[in-house]
């Protein structure tokens, strides 16, 4: 029996005042998983009154008060892992690894906004004019609108929000159509057993039809004062034209077209293993992933034989098994389209190593090619999806040349046993993050997360995701009367 969620305004769940619903299908079943209220514009709006009604309150809320509501907020979340584990595999697709890191990682961000909570947060000016004190003090914006994507779901559902709300301010999240649970009311269940008060973190579920338009009618309400969104590049331009459009502040982390970097002094046994992870950890749905593993030209060969090998033994399929490594992608539809980019990259002279082939369902297999040319859409298309290219390097020159050959910038990872190397080459990329004798993919909640170019801008974590959800103002203090010309 599906599950029935309303939207959660207020505190309260309500149905969408349309009294439409929407369905949540599952990507391996192909069974509906739940169904959701479908907001229209008049939701969107009571959504912002509740949180715009809350604000004030939730702003002068003690910060050892707030402080203790994310802290229950992390415990609960981590004694609700065997849960998440099977709302993630019915809902996403995920295994249980990456339900298990996605519990980790967000309990752990929600200590961090706890942490921020009680920080220090601004500075003691030297002031020009005798006997003047002055302050810059970081404050709460208001009503903050928060979009959250499915592919690491309860991460980044919680990080579309920890720092918002740690902050001070109050946050209307719009889930996405494929998670609406997972990576949105699982949140705002969370946080609410936690504590935290009504009206604080208001949900706003939809049909998939009607995301832009709910998207536009949020940002552009005058209330709403700063946005965050995790997506697409596409879908990044989108809210980040409304959000100039309306002179509102943006965080975006939109895709990547990662590269890992295996030098030539490279541990072999150690680069295939980091590499799979790197490339193949949920499918290849994370905005990390590599796409382009770049190998000296000295490793190439026994590399690509062995990682093929590996990759080619990879369990694949029922995401509910706890052996899988390669579950569904996210639909049937996102399948298809990665078998496409595989097929046109093959047409245009990519050699498949291993995988390829058409997809099971919404399982495609784990595919590893070399050869790309450039006019294959893989070329410069993110994968998102178990597949990735091999392609060869003789400097170190013509590494960095490749790596930083698109218009994305997220991330990158630099196989090597000498870090001073490795260091070389880490700082001639252009990407937010760079990880040495690592691959691509890692997060840290007190780290600064972002990118760059298309990959968007804006950084999540630590401080950083503090100071973008608040406004820096200036305040003085004269302690003598001053002297005026007139």
């Amino acid at each position: 029996m599906p599950i029935t969620r309303a939207l959660l305004i207020g505190g309260k769940d309500v149905p969408a005042r349309s009294g439409r619903t929407t369905d949540d299908v599952s990507p391996f079943t192909g069974e509906v998983y739940a169904t959701v209220a479908a907001a229209g514009p008049e939701d969107v709006a009571a959504a912002v009154d509740a949180a715009d009604a809350a604000f004030e309150a939730w702003a002068a809320v003690s910060p050892y008060a707030r402080r203790a509501v994310f802290l229950r907020a992390a415990d609960l979340l981590d004694g609700r892992a065997a849960e998440v584990a099977a709302l993630m595999a019915a809902e996403v697709g995920g295994t249980a690894p990456w339900a298990g890191f996605n519990v980790m990682l967000a309990a752990n961000m929600l200590r961090e906004a706890a942490a921020a909570v009680t920080a220090p947060r601004g500075d003691v000016l030297a002031a020009q004019e005798p006997g003047a004190l002055g302050l810059a003090v970081r404050e709460p914006v208001g009503v903050v609108a928060a979009f959250s994507p499915w592919n690491a779901p309860v991460i980044l559902g919680v990080r579309s929000v920890a720092a918002a709300l740690a902050a001070g301010n109050t946050v209307v999240m719009k889930p996405s159509e494929d998670a609406p649970i997972a990576c949105g009311l699982l949140i705002a269940d969370v946080l609410s057993e936690a504590g935290l008060p009504d009206g604080v973190l208001n949900v706003i579920t939809n049909d998939p039809a009607d995301a832009a338009g709910i998207a536009e009618t949020l940002i552009a309400d005058p209330r709403v004062r700063a946005v965050n969104f995790t997506g697409s590049t596409g879908v990044g331009r989108i809210i980040g034209t409304h959000a100039a459009r309306h002179l509102k502040p943006a965080l975006l982390e939109l895709g990547g077209k990662n590269a890992i970097i295996v030098l030539d002094d490279a541990d072999l046994d150690y680069a295939v293993d980091a590499a799979t992870f790197g490339v193949f950890m949920n499918a290849g749905q994370i905005c990390m992933s590599g796409d382009r593993l770049l190998v000296h030209e000295s490793l190439a060969e026994e590399f690509t034989a062995r990682f093929a090998a590996k990759v080619a033994a990879l369990p694949s399929g029922d995401p509910s098994v706890p052996s899988t490594v390669i579950g569904p992608l996210v639909t049937r539809a996102a399948a298809q389209r990665v078998a496409a980019l595989v097929q046109d990259a093959v047409a245009k002279g990519a050699t498949v190593v291993t995988g390829g082939g058409e997809p099971d369902g919404a399982v495609h297999p784990a595919t590893v090619l070399t050869g790309l040319t450039r006019d294959a859409e893989l070329y410069q298309g993110e994968a998102f999806g178990p597949v990735c290219v091999v392609d060869t390097f003789a400097t170190d020159d013509e590494a960095v040349a490749k790596a930083n050959d698109t218009e994305h910038g997220l991330t990158a990872g630099i196989i090597t046993e000498n870090g001073t190397h490795g260091l070389r080459v880490a700082r001639r990329l252009r990407t937010g993050i760079v990880h040495v004798n690592d691959q691509s993919v890692g997060d840290e909640p007190q780290a600064p997360f972002g990118g760059f170019g298309v990959s968007g801008y804006g950084r999540f974590g630590g401080r950083w995701g503090l100071e973008a959800f608040s406004n820096t103002r200036w305040v003085t203090l004269a302690t003598q009367q001053a002297h005026y010309p007139f």
